[in-house]
């Protein structure tokens, strides 16, 4: 699961936070103009664009976002707190999809919502989210396996309380 994540996932999400990132070393508290209007258009549409407009909540929304983006898929990578981070992301996907349907219209666009059992896999929204939820819901449900940071750190506690 973690090799089909990073083949097809890892870089996408990473690409998608490096868009987020502000300048400079503050850039991870401070995003760019473009994260306050991927994650809240509407609002920053009504905010004539001005970052300074929004609720402190939505700031750390979108830090928080950022933040997710870069940290979830790394964890996923290498099988540290695998369960958390995979939730986390299945979190992550539905606030986006909630975001991209709503946020973004695409609720009335057919061709990008597309629909379920229609022969065609490829819609960016139903067929693609679904088909993410449901890879990121192995490592949910049973965890990083024996080739991760999680299966290194139990079998070192097991050795460990052997010794003991």
């Amino acid at each position: 699961m973690r090799f089909t994540f990073a083949a097809s996932l890892l870089i996408y999400f990473w690409a998608s936070a490096l868009t987020k990132h502000g300048d400079g070393p503050l850039g991870l508290i401070q995003p760019a103009l473009g994260a306050y209007a991927q994650i809240f258009p509407r609002a920053m549409a009504a905010a004539g664009f001005d970052v300074g407009a929004l609720a402190p909540w939505q700031h750390a929304v979108v830090i928080a976002g950022t933040w997710a983006e870069f940290l979830l898929p790394a964890l996923l990578l290498i099988g540290l707190a695998t369960r958390l981070a995979a939730l986390g992301m299945i979190g992550f996907v539905l606030v986006q999809t909630a975001t991209d349907l709503i946020g973004h219209g695409a609720l009335s666009d057919p061709v990008t919502l597309g629909a379920w059992f229609d022969r065609m896999p490829d819609a960016a929204i139903l067929d693609q989210r679904l088909i993410w939820v449901t890879l990121l819901a192995v490592p949910a449900l049973l965890g990083g396996g024996p080739l991760s940071v999680d299966g290194w750190l139990q079998r070192r506690r097991a050795a460990y309380s052997r010794a003991a």
